[in-house]
């Protein structure tokens, strides 16, 4: 079954439910900037995120605008432009809950979710403070070993929402994300993922060789819009880069709550966002 292509973004952020759990990738990945930005105008409230493994500019961004009540990360971080300042700013007001993980677990719980098992093993996070606060993780006993032998038995993850940002969208509702194969993960082990695309392309990207494994198939995809440029400011593979200058003048603003208020006034409540021309 074909995914459901609309007309805008907007659109595609209203099938998004006040209280959703939603997984969004990081910075470094295709981030659904432009989605994000449509789920502010939208209003969505109460949401859970999910950061694969950690979270950047979107995640910032939503918890600014106060959409999130929950938050399940690694990191959230604006990487070389300093801290995520809403984030910091939320944290340290107690309005989110936040859970730490690490990027092993995280990626770790969705592969679970994807095969379809109700929890996996990991090494690695055996002694360290981080399961003190996770009760949600247990630690047995290797079963197949002939001494003590510890492991960590972490739950499947299954997002109410995968977000994503394709380069490519072919005409069977496949999605061509490249090395990026995290984002196929993600689609796999969620109820459900809305995608935007940079370009569309005639045929089944499935059917070429050279394409094919970069793809994510149309089965895991639920509904998708185009958005030219969906990633910006952040970079999208080798097709453009980062827009320095606005991510750090997003840092900038929103140090201050109301440093953040102009940038949503600027860049998301009154239209679509675009790059400088």
């Amino acid at each position: 079954m074909n995914p459901i292509i609309l007309d805008d973004i907007e659109a595609l952020a209203a099938r998004v439910p006040d209280g959703a759990l939603v997984a969004i990738p990081p910075d470094n990945s295709l981030t659904p900037a432009a989605l994000a930005r449509a789920l502010v105008r939208r209003g969505a409230t109460r949401l859970r995120l999910v950061g694969v493994p950690i979270g950047g500019y979107a995640m910032d961004l939503l918890i600014g605008a106060g959409l999130v009540a929950e938050l399940e990360t690694s990191a959230v971080t604006l990487g070389e432009y300093g801290f995520a300042p809403n984030f910091t700013r939320a944290v340290r007001a107690g309005t989110i809950s936040v859970q730490d993980a690490t990027c092993p677990a995280i990626h770790t719980r969705l592969q679970a979710a994807e095969k379809g098992v109700p929890f996996m093993p990991l090494r690695g996070i055996i002694g360290s403070d981080i399961l003190a606060h996770r009760p949600d993780w247990q630690v047995i006993g290797n079963p197949f070993a002939d001494g003590a032998d510890p492991i960590v038995l972490l739950p499947a993850l299954s997002p109410d929402f995968a977000l994503i940002h394709a380069a490519l969208a072919d005409e069977a509702g496949n999605l061509w994300v490249g090395r990026r194969r995290e984002l196929a993960t993600m689609a796999h082990a969620a109820a459900a993922t809305l995608a935007t695309f940079e370009e569309l392309v005639p045929g089944n990207l499935l059917e070429d060789e050279r394409m094919a494994p970069g793809v994510i198939s149309a089965t895991y995809i639920t509904a998708a819009a185009r958005a030219e440029r969906g990633a910006w400011p952040l970079a999208l593979l080798d097709r453009y880069g980062v827009d320095a200058a606005h991510l750090a003048e997003y840092a900038k603003l929103a140090r201050t709550a109301e440093g953040f208020a102009r940038y949503l006034d600027r860049f998301v409540r009154q239209a679509p966002a675009r790059a400088a021309e």
